[in-house]
């Protein structure tokens, strides 16, 4: 991501210090009056979280922190997403169907939401299951949605065995070999990728798009 301005470090920081009044008026100014560009406000977003996430995890936050954060997260992206289709109109034939959620024991979403909102706009089919989800619900959905990819999301650390579980999980009930599996989020990385079992990961919202692109088109 390029270099940050003035107002961009700002949200940044609200976000990340839970200033919640001043970040969500900045942020609806940015999308609402000024025209920002509504995917890289969301992509400020993520890197607030991350920062949230470090703090998590060494302990200067705690759960209250994590769901707050959230909900902002939540309310910046519902005000995003129809000026992200208001930018890019999708094309009407559907590309591929992806399912998508945050693994078991992580709280985090917005990440997630980001490539949903880019796979819609860039022509798939979404299913997003949400956060927190154990590995037979991606499984009945694998069986109900029969998606080409399955998306597996998450911030922290914890969730890697989380990742690794659910694909396991995938592959003992028999469907690993009907879809390909992402994963991304966080401090994602080709070791990950490995021990987790996954056949990609995406390191931003773009390449996860270009990943779901190639894996799609490869087998029509």
């Amino acid at each position: 991501m390029s270099e940050l301005n003035a107002e961009e470090q700002q949200l940044v920081d609200w976000l990340a210090d839970m200033n919640e009044d001043q970040a969500m008026d900045l942020a609806r100014r940015m999308l609402l009056e000024d025209g920002k560009d509504p995917i890289r406000v969301l992509e400020l977003c993520r890197m607030s979280m991350d920062i949230v996430g470090k703090k998590f995890e060494e302990g200067e936050y705690f759960l209250p922190e994590l769901v707050l954060a959230g909900e902002m997260l939540d309310a910046i992206g519902r005000i995003a997403k129809p000026l992200i289709k208001d930018h890019e109109a999708g094309p009407s034939n559907k590309l591929g169907r992806v399912l998508i959620g945050t693994v078991h024991g992580d709280l985090h979403d917005i990440g997630k939401n980001i490539v949903s909102f880019m796979l819609d706009i860039n022509g798939f089919e979404v299913k997003d299951v949400g956060i927190d989800v154990p590995a037979q619900t991606f499984i009945d959905e694998v069986h109900a949605f029969k998606p080409d990819v399955v998306g597996l999301s998450g911030f922290l650390t914890l969730a890697f065995d989380s990742m690794k579980e659910t694909i396991a999980a995938l592959e003992q009930a028999g469907v690993r070999q009907q879809v390909k599996v992402m994963i991304g989020g966080g401090q994602i990385d080709e070791t990950v990728r490995n021990y987790t079992g996954a056949d990609a990961f995406g390191i931003n919202a773009v390449e996860a798009v270009n990943i779901c692109k190639k894996w799609t088109q490869a087998a029509a």
